[in-house]
């Protein structure tokens, strides 16, 4: 029942005192996936009817994700490959014309050799990328979570946000330091797809 609430919060519409409306009218969600599928039933639903999407945290960008995401099972599964194909499962219905789903999965820059192994292995999950920069992943680093250049939005909060904090960029207004440093984000992106 919560997450339906959510997924219509956020995904979707409400409707109070017969006026509809999109409360946040965004266009994809992060969501922890740990709750199981009936968890995230209520999102799929939303984001068919809406054409929205999710992304699911698969594997994280931050140091200690290792603590739980990189446990294995006795077959020697780890649990965020595990998390990686009930993502993939959960996305089967919502594959668009590009072919990627509408159901992506979170996977950080800052783990290069699991996010190759993840985007090996599901080729359709669409990746939102954090880690980039401020956090130490690079360019090189998460170039493996892309296929043929697409497959993936990099995110950087800080490297952009606080551009003008940082001495390359010292001098500018805090808006020219930050569009400065997304094109430098670009530039330095592309060079390695």
């Amino acid at each position: 029942a919560t997450m339906t609430a959510y997924a219509a919060a956020h995904l979707g519409s409400t409707t109070v005192e017969e006026e509809t409306f999109a409360p946040f009218g965004a266009d994809a969600l992060t969501v922890n996936g740990y709750l199981g599928t009936d968890g995230i039933q209520p999102l799929l639903e939303v984001c068919g009817q809406e054409d929205k999407g999710i992304f699911v945290l698969v594997k994280t960008s931050n140091p200690a994700s290792g603590e739980l995401q990189d446990k294995k099972y006795q077959d020697g599964k780890t649990l965020y490959d595990s998390m990686a194909d009930l993502t993939d499962a959960w996305g089967k219905e919502l594959i668009g014309k590009y072919g990627y789903s509408g159901v992506g999965a979170v996977v950080g820059a800052t783990h290069r050799a699991q996010a190759e192994e993840v985007r090996k292995n599901h080729p359709s999950l669409f990746f939102l990328i954090p880690g980039y920069g401020a956090q130490g992943g690079k360019a090189e680093d998460l170039a493996v979570c892309f296929k043929e250049g697409v497959g993936g939005i990099v995110n950087s909060s800080r490297g952009i946000l606080c551009a003008y904090r940082k001495e390359k960029y010292a001098g500018m207004d805090f808006a020219s330091a930050a569009l400065r440093a997304a094109i430098d984000m670009r530039e330095d992106i592309k060079r390695c797809l």
